[in-house]
């Protein structure tokens, strides 16, 4: 699945290494989900402020099938906006609207927060191969993304962050620009630290406009640590949806047979569409009837106490 060949998010350390900063380009992937999902350009920038997040926090995960699930769910009329991140660099999302127009804000941006909403939630689900995934919950302080995602590290984690995302969107709702800067205090860490690095950063001109000016990722970093930057590493990274025919399968098997047999009848087949990736997947009503013979054989099965007779 396509998305830009430059999207990558950058890891360094600053400050004798009491700093940890993870400078991010997801323009392609930001791009991809417009044109998936037909997102107007508040919504757009949204989802790719949210994608921008979710890769840098994806940088830390241990293994390539582990991953992060975001999700905010405001009163704005956007909806639920969800991405995940895997450890393997494949990034997904949706928002439940994604037609939303509004008015720009005093300043001429694309009003983030409007579509969001400033009430509600923010969750972060942590898949780390364990029986039972982390899950943080916090408040949404802002419906502005960066700003709401500082104070979760802050009240979930533990970590004192800043957050800085942008998208910048053409008239014609094409993606010029998408990124950001995630900054995170490290063990050792003074109050200096702390409040250059946040000077610093609110000196900083707009992230998507410095990334649509041809600033690097690295530009980025230097832009907020001008001195002591050490460069980890750069991970790439992609648009990419785990879904499967076999998959969205599962959910017919679900139904039960009685009702997968109405559907094949009534019907003659069924489909259903990813909300991550927006591909469908049709199934005839010989798929069908043999669906509803397997949903027969397992109910049959946990109804003897996981026998067969």
């Amino acid at each position: 699945m396509a998305s830009g060949a430059s999207d990558h998010v950058l890891t360094a350390t600053a400050r004798e290494g009491r700093v940890v900063v993870y400078a991010v380009d997801v323009q392609g992937i930001a791009a991809e989900l417009q044109r998936r999902h037909g997102t107007w350009p508040v919504v757009t920038a949204a989802l790719g402020r949210l994608c921008a997040v979710g890769a840098a926090m994806a940088t830390t995960l241990k293994d390539d099938s582990f991953q992060i699930t975001l999700q905010v769910m405001g009163n704005g009329p956007a909806g639920r906006l969800i991405v995940t991140a895997s450890g393997d660099g494949s990034i997904r999302g949706f928002a439940d609207e994604p037609h939303v127009k509004l008015p720009p804000t005093p300043a001429g941006k694309l009003d983030v927060r409007g579509a969001v909403g400033t009430e509600g939630s923010l969750v972060v689900i942590k898949d780390l191969g364990l029986k039972d995934p982390y899950r943080g919950i916090v408040p949404l302080v802002s419906g502005e993304i960066g700003e709401d995602f500082t104070y979760y590290f802050a009240a979930s984690e533990q970590t004192a962050s800043a957050v800085s995302v942008g998208v910048l969107v053409d008239t014609d709702g094409s993606v010029l620009s998408a990124g950001g800067l995630l900054i995170q205090m490290l063990p050792g860490a003074t109050e200096r630290d702390v409040a250059e690095a946040e000077r610093a950063l609110a000196d900083l001109a707009p992230v998507s406009a410095l990334l649509h000016a041809g600033a690097r990722t690295e530009d980025l970093i230097r832009g907020v640590f001008a001195e002591d930057v050490r460069v980890i590493s750069r991970s790439g990274l992609r648009f990419g949806c785990s879904c499967s025919k076999d998959r969205l399968g599962q959910i017919l098997l679900s139904l039960g047979p009685d009702e997968l047999e109405s559907m094949r009848e009534e019907q003659g087949g069924a489909e259903l569409v990813c909300n991550f990736c927006a591909n469908r997947y049709f199934f005839d009503a010989a798929e069908l009837g043999s669906m509803a013979q397997e949903a027969e054989r397992r109910a049959s099965e946990k109804w003897n106490g996981g026998e067969s007779v």
